[in-house]
């Protein structure tokens, strides 16, 4: 996907591209302005929304690469084991249901599959997305928050999966932070005691 090497969907080089935050302390240091969204407590990526990490997500969630989940997913649980991070849960951030069936997949829970099992956390589909929205790159920062206002809700029979826990929403990337905010206040209002955040990228 970066070198374009015949071979595997992401060779080693390439997916040492992917630790582009590597030995970077987490959090925000003191007297500094957090970029963490509310109401979320914490987020953590891997790369800036440029170099490998871009043609990797498009590939992935646009083009059918479902092979890039598993060196992207460990990508995202290195990056989270590395900042000593905490949490109990893993819950992907939904598409809507048309768009699922149109990929045949939902990319984001294929990355917290991958990385659940490295970071040996448990992933629940909790969240659903009831209604469908406008591709958030085609808006900008207003409109996104806009686009995204009520479209999340809890997944039935899923409030006990949340409820005391600490959830790691996990998405491929974060623009605005719009999309993980929304996301995370059905989880709130279900009882989860906090919810931070878990993509690939951060767009800049």
């Amino acid at each position: 996907m970066g070198c374009e090497a015949e071979g595997s969907a992401l060779c080693a080089a390439c997916e040492e591209g992917l630790q582009g935050r590597r030995g970077v302390a987490p959090g925000t240091p003191v007297g500094m302005p957090s970029h963490v969204p509310l109401p979320l407590v914490a987020h953590e990526w891997c790369v800036a929304y440029a170099g490998i990490g871009r043609p990797a997500i498009h590939a992935l969630k646009y083009g059918g690469e479902r092979r890039l989940a598993e060196p992207l997913g460990r990508a995202m649980a290195r990056r989270w084991s590395d900042a000593g991070c905490s949490g109990d849960l893993l819950v992907p951030v939904p598409v809507h249901a048309s768009r699922r069936r149109e990929r045949g997949y939902d990319q984001a829970e294929l990355l917290a599959v991958v990385a659940g099992r490295q970071l040996g956390l448990p992933v629940a589909r909790a969240l659903e997305r009831r209604r469908a929205t406008a591709r958030q790159a085609e808006l900008d920062r207003s409109a996104r928050a806009r686009n995204l206002r009520d479209a999340f809700g809890l997944r039935g029979g899923t409030g006990a999966a949340v409820r005391d826990r600490w959830v790691i929403l996990v998405d491929d990337v974060m623009t605005t932070g719009a999309t993980l905010s929304e996301a995370a206040a059905p989880l709130l209002r279900a009882g989860a005691i906090a919810v931070s955040a878990l993509t690939l990228a951060r767009e800049r």
